[in-house]
């Protein structure tokens, strides 16, 4: 496949170039600075932009299988970012008629589990008050996703290891795992990938943990 992947140097990003090219895909990397850029390959294409240009984007896109995005806030100071630079990467892939687009988002964005321990929603709750300007751009970044027309998928990790890939993670479909704490960021780019021809994805947001 042809694929577009955006945060191209950021944690998950880094590994969604890595894992793709490994798996014979050609890729095109959306950069702002390409020296942070660490990966190379022949199927690799380094495009420097400024994210919030839709036109400037649109040759990015334009004929691709599929787009993948890791793009978010690095803290709370960038909250915003997500939905922001979504909406350029958004507005160019509809100009171009791309549909599949698959984003990472975060658990707290999405539904918990209904039998979660104490534990598990004490520590959520904790969290997501402490990050709340974060999640409050995660879930404008979503709602931006279904106003669209893409055919979209977001992808909910809770937190992130910088761990090897496992490949063994469980996937909740509109929900959550189960006592779904952690998950490395190797593994959140392996199923990305691994849900791009998924359809039962579509239009959904896709809890992923160990």
């Amino acid at each position: 496949m042809n694929l577009t992947v955006f945060g191209a140097t950021g944690g998950i990003g880094r590994e969604i170039v890595r894992q793709a090219l490994g798996a014979g895909h050609r890729v095109t990397a959306v950069v702002r600075d390409p020296a942070r850029l660490d990966v190379t390959g022949d199927a690799l294409e380094v495009f420097t932009a400024d994210l919030t240009d839709p036109e400037r984007l649109r040759a990015a896109v334009v004929g691709r299988d599929a787009v993948l995005s890791g793009l978010g806030a690095r803290g709370r100071k960038n909250a915003g970012d997500a939905a922001r630079l979504t909406r350029a990467v958004l507005r160019a892939m509809e100009a171009e008629g791309v549909r599949r687009l698959l984003v990472v988002s975060a658990a707290p964005v999405g539904p918990a589990p209904e039998d979660d321990g104490a534990l598990d929603r004490g520590v959520r709750g904790l969290v997501s008050a402490i990050l709340k300007d974060i999640y409050a751009d995660l879930r404008e970044m979503e709602a931006e996703l279904a106003r669209s027309g893409t055919d979209w998928t977001s992808v909910r990790p809770p937190r992130l290891w910088n761990k090897p890939l496992t490949g063994r993670y469980r996937t909740v479909v509109g929900g959550f795992p189960r006592e779904g704490r952690f998950i490395a960021r190797a593994d959140v780019a392996h199923a990305m990938l691994s849900m791009i021809e998924d359809e039962g994805t579509v239009k959904q947001g896709v809890g992923v943990a160990y």
